[in-house]
């Protein structure tokens, strides 16, 4: 069976005006048009929908049944495509972003609220997680964006650089190591080290220099949250490494930094999309504000110094 929305708007205007001359110029269709849309439509359930006589157009018994059912999925028809059309102009809908613990609380902030005042009526939802937890919702569909680190999987997953974060030494407030405009990885090892988890990219990306230089750490504690370290920290019971992103999400009470030098350690932060879904309108409105507000703060970015 094959009936079009065309049909159905025809049957239903001429039960309501009981005239096909009527019905006609209301659709805006010559009455041959008309009429062949009912005859398909006829042939189409088998039977006569409407009783043709000298006392004009009357619906038959099975006409009177179909009413309620033509005008339901007429009603359904343009329900669908009501909510689709307000999907692709960003009235309704949802965007789901995956970021690192310091984008997401410090980036990304001023990120939606730019973006909530243009699109009111879009749902947003925030995940901060690791890295590699980042990598696994944006490949299984479950986040449209992420923002991290490169992902391992370069296949599944398109990476565009953002941002280009340093890493600096951290120290409570009167530390020795505050003294110099910057800091070597060698001289901050020399003190006990307060460090992320092995799970964080930050603590893989400092894993990796500790290897090409040769050295180990002394690692007084290790903590799962970017916060935790910053007051271990600025109570004296150690010293540690961060990304400078990590100073817009915690206080910097009791605490000074420096770069880090010997080597200098860019750390590339971006875009995660799937390579092989594409991204939702709401989504892709999404992704051009982060873009816009990435842009900006590279040309802002300054060295951070106590």
């Amino acid at each position: 069976m094959s009936i079009s929305i065309r049909q159905l708007k025809a049957f239903i205007e001429i039960a309501a005006t009981g005239s096909f001359i009527e019905a006609s110029e209301n659709l805006h269709l010559s009455q041959p048009a008309l009429s062949l849309s009912i005859k398909k439509l006829e042939d189409a359930v088998g039977g006569t929908l409407f009783n043709r006589s000298r006392k004009g157009i009357q619906l038959t018994p099975e006409g009177k049944r179909f009413l309620p059912v033509a005008r339901r999925l007429v009603s359904d028809w343009d329900s669908a495509l009501d909510d689709v059309a307000r999907l692709f102009s960003k009235q309704a809908g949802r965007v789901s972003i995956a970021a690192l613990p310091t984008l997401a609380a410090g980036f990304l902030p001023t990120v939606l609220a730019d973006f909530k005042r243009q699109y009111p009526n879009l749902e947003i939802s925030v995940h901060d997680l690791l890295a590699s937890q980042i990598d696994e919702l944006v490949s299984e569909g479950r986040a449209d964006i992420g923002l991290s680190v490169q992902p391992r999987n370069r296949e599944a997953m398109h990476f565009e650089p953002l941002i280009e974060d340093h890493f600096v030494a951290v120290c409570p407030a009167g530390h020795p190591l505050l003294n110099q405009q910057e800091v070597s990885w060698n001289e901050l090892l020399a003190y006990p080290i307060i460090d992320l988890d092995r799970m964080s990219s930050t603590r893989q990306a400092i894993e990796r220099v500790l290897g090409d230089l040769d050295r180990e750490m002394n690692l007084f504690c290790e903590v799962s949250q970017i916060g935790t370290v910053g007051r271990m920290v600025a109570a004296g019971l150690g010293v540690s490494a961060l990304p400078s992103l990590s100073f817009l999400q915690i206080s910097k009470e009791g605490l000074g930094w420096r770069p880090l030098i010997s080597p200098r350690v860019p750390r590339q932060l971006g875009i995660i999309t799937p390579t092989r879904t594409p991204l939702s309108a709401a989504a892709k409105a999404m992704l051009n504000e982060i873009r816009k507000h990435a842009k900006h703060a590279r040309l802002e970015q300054t060295p951070l110094l106590s």
